[in-house]
């Protein structure tokens, strides 16, 4: 049987977050009155009084820091989810320890000193933490604190289960073998251990602590007989979703009055998330705009100068919700060049193009005017790459979930666009990536795809 919660580790982290937490109460005694870290013209009081809370604050310490999660220890447990719950409970301890020192009218209660004692907390439980699941990560990959696995399919999913074990080996869960009930000459490069019924007895043979089920959507239904087995064993199980399947769905859960929803399609730019996004879309333009000035007046001047028409061309395309608007771009092409061809997909050598417009398309600098309309709240500087009414139209036809990227505001860059699929190329693979920005947006991917989209921009000019 696997244990939810290691007791060792449960021991050692009660222990330390207790000592640091302690260490931190004493220490923003020292820095504020000793150190006069932040200078008062109150009376410093007694060391005493701050040694007689000890005990209460290590109490109160343990309280918050259990109700805010921090003692679910498991194999499966990132660093993100650690970050997060130390914050929650120090946030929850800081709190006890104000109210409880106002209830009981302690003598020593200075707002200052525990303002600095609740940083300190953050700062120092989360490096505690930190350090020692190093150290515990460090001894899984060696070999020691492992336990053992199997996994229930040997289809694409599967494959791919066990190689995330595999590269993950900071868990220590290892995977012993397969469980399938439909074998097939595609399988026989597996160690297949036996079928769904044999699982009661290799979970006892093997000391299994671990079920996997990892089979594809069209056999779903049979996950019910693979709870039904092991519901005579002690085994954890978890169910491991088919990814291409399931692409653009944000699987979340909640609760309705006790009925466990699951959400499958829901955009994470909502509350806060959609203001930083949106602060940083302002920032960023406002910055480029003022950088970029000389340069686009330059290619404004160019354009003008090097062929007729006008120097900025405005495409109809779709963004959030697919609602409509006008896109800007400095002019690559001949005036009134889709007069007799309509919307038509780029193309590598689109005779269309002036020039000046072949040299603007292959660096990118055409779509420098768009920072115009994420200013005006049209696009974002990063997400999907906005597209024309007529190709979505015929898109959504015939690429399934080809709306899902559609749910967030489309972008100058994106994504898929400094994985090469931009222009003429796969509408699947340009699709998954847009998806896969979608569900796992957070601030650092868009720092992250701009820095890559600046790399490529000045080392790897393909595009057209």
């Amino acid at each position: 049987m696997i244990k939810r919660s290691s007791q060792t580790l449960c021991i050692w982290f009660i222990f330390c977050d207790a000592f640091m937490t302690v260490s931190a109460w004493l220490l923003a005694y020292v820095l504020r009155y000793n150190a006069r870290f932040f200078p008062t013209d109150k009376p410093t009081p007694d060391f005493s009084l701050c040694l007689s809370n000890v005990p209460l604050v290590a109490v109160l310490a343990l309280v918050g820091y259990r109700l805010a999660g921090m003692y679910e220890v498991h194999r499966l447990r990132r660093f993100r989810e650690e970050t997060v719950s130390v914050f929650k409970g120090v946030a929850l301890m800081s709190l006890l320890v104000m109210a409880t020192s106002f209830y009981t009218r302690s003598e020593y209660e200075p707002r200052g000193t525990i303002f600095m004692f609740s940083i300190l907390s953050g700062i120092v439980v989360l490096a505690s933490r930190r350090l020692s699941w190093g150290f515990v990560h460090r001894l899984r990959r060696q070999g020691y604190n492992q336990t053992h696995s199997i996994i229930v399919g040997t289809g694409r999913t599967a494959r791919r289960t066990a190689r995330g074990l595999r590269s993950a080996s900071w868990m220590g869960i290892r995977n012993i073998g397969y469980v399938e009930d439909k074998t097939s000459r595609w399988s026989s490069d597996l160690h297949i251990l036996g079928t769904v019924d044999d699982l009661p007895q290799l979970v006892e043979k093997y000391k299994v602590e671990n079920v996997f089920i990892a089979l594809p959507m069209n056999r779903s239904s049979e996950a019910r007989k693979v709870f039904d087995v092991l519901s005579r064993t002690m085994v954890e199980v978890r169910m491991v979703a088919d990814v291409p399947y399931l692409a653009g769905w944000t699987l979340t859960t909640t609760n309705l009055d006790g009925l466990p929803v699951i959400g499958l399609r829901e955009s994470p730019h909502f509350g806060l998330n959609m203001w930083i996004k949106r602060a940083m879309d302002i920032v960023l333009s406002i910055f480029a705009l003022i950088v970029l000035s000389l340069p686009m007046l330059a290619i404004a001047i160019l354009v003008k100068l090097t062929s007729p028409g006008p120097i900025l061309h405005w495409q109809e395309r779709c963004g959030l919700n697919g609602k409509r608007f006008w896109m800007l771009k400095f002019r690559s092409m001949y005036k009134d060049a889709e007069k007799g061809t309509g919307a038509v997909m780029t193309a590598i050598n689109d005779d269309r193009r002036t020039p000046l417009g072949k040299f603007l398309r292959k660096t990118s600098l055409d779509e420098l005017p768009q920072f115009f309309n994420t200013l005006m709240g049209d696009m974002s500087v990063v997400g999907p790459r906005p597209e024309r009414p007529e190709f979505i139209e015929e898109f959504s036809k015939t690429i399934p979930n080809y709306m899902a990227r559609h749910c967030v505001k489309t972008g100058i860059t994106g994504w898929a666009q400094v994985h090469g699929w931009r222009g003429n190329t796969s509408l699947r693979k340009r699709l998954q990536y847009d998806l896969y920005y979608i569900t796992h947006w957070n601030p650092w991917l868009d720092l992250r795809i701009l820095f890559l989209t600046v790399w490529k921009v000045l080392f790897h000019r393909h595009a057209y």
